[in-house]
C-alpha cells in the first residue's frame, strides 16, 4: 500500500471557495479506484495549512487517479489558490499501531 501525503498552502480569501471545490469533488476522489481511503486536514493554528492524507493499491493506482478528469478538473480549479508551491510525499508504512 501506498500513503500519499499533500501540503497545500491555500491563500486565506481563497479557504472557503477552495472547500466548495473539494466538497464537490471528495467522494469520486474516494471512490475512485485504488483508492483505499483518504483525509483532508485543516491546521488548527494555521487555519489555511490543508494537507491530504490518502491510501492507494499501489503507485499506478495513484498515477491513473493524477491523470485523471476529477484530478485534472480540481487540480486547475485550486492550483491559483495556492499562497505557496504545493509539497508531495509517497510513503509506505513501516509501523502501523493503530
Amino acid at each position: 500500500m501506498l500513503i500519499r501525503i499533500v501540503k497545500l498552502t491555500i491563500s486565506p480569501v481563497h479557504l472557503d471557495t477552495f472547500f466548495l471545490h473539494f466538497d464537490k469533488h471528495k467522494l469520486s476522489i474516494a471512490a475512485f479506484p485504488g483508492c483505499k481511503g483518504m483525509k483532508l486536514l485543516k491546521g488548527i493554528s494555521d487555519s489555511n495549512l490543508i494537507i491530504t492524507y490518502s491510501h492507494w493499491e499501489n503507485e499506478a493506482a495513484l498515477n491513473t487517479y493524477r491523470q485523471s478528469e476529477i484530478f485534472t478538473e480540481l487540480w486547475s480549479k485550486i492550483k491559483p489558490m495556492f499562497c505557496e508551491k504545493p509539497e508531495a510525499w509517497s510513503q509506505e508504512v513501516y509501523f502501523d499501531g493503530f
